[in-house]
């Protein structure tokens, strides 16, 4: 796939506007504040691709982006205490009817902060993806920010935080230096190649 081709697709602030799926879908879900716009510039090696922001909670609407036959589906963070009842049930029905529609969902990335345990509502969606057998990767983000030693202990320790941690394909990734961009878009290529 040639990355650097990725270009903004549409953008939906409620379910029943996403029409139906014609290709490969790949989604990013994570809490608020977690780094998916940041992944997914560093992936597409692009600045402003997604837009990125200091305020948590800011995508509050499903943007999808394309590179050749594969949409990238990038969902609201979840999770952000501060925005009001009925924007976050509007997020919540994003992602739920995102998940329900039938849809040619090939992978989800589920990102999770490195420098701490995953949340509750981390949990709850790797639990929901093993549930409704999608497959899925972790995303550990914020990988630049913690030393060698304490990389090493959160890799640990992560995996007895999630549940079938050992099991799943666990992927530390740093918005800074790229580290993992590359794993990432082997198995992207690699889905795509089963997709054609």
């Amino acid at each position: 796939m040639n990355y650097n081709k990725a270009s903004f697709f549409c953008s939906y602030g409620i379910s029943s506007q996403i029409p139906p799926s014609d290709r490969i879908e790949i989604a990013f879900a994570g809490r608020s504040n977690v780094g998916k716009s940041t992944a997914i510039n560093k992936i597409f090696n692009r600045k402003n691709l997604a837009r990125v922001s200091a305020v948590p909670g800011k995508t509050a609407t499903i943007n999808f982006y394309q590179v050749e036959n594969v949409h990238f589906v990038d969902l609201p963070g979840y999770g952000y205490a501060k925005v009001a009842k009925s924007e976050k049930h509007r997020w919540s029905e994003l992602i739920e009817g995102y998940f329900s529609q039938d849809r040619d969902l090939r992978l989800v990335v589920e990102l999770i902060d490195m420098r701490h345990p995953p949340t509750v509502l981390d949990v709850q969606m790797v639990e929901f993806l093993i549930a409704h057998s999608l497959p899925f990767v972790v995303l550990l983000t914020k990988y630049d920010k913690l030393n060698k030693k304490e990389r090493t202990e959160r890799l640990s320790k992560i995996k007895e935080e999630l549940p079938y941690g050992d099991q799943i394909t666990i992927i530390p990734f740093s918005g800074e230096t790229g580290e993992g961009a590359d794993k990432l878009r082997a198995i992207f290529d690699e889905i795509q190649k089963d997709g054609q």
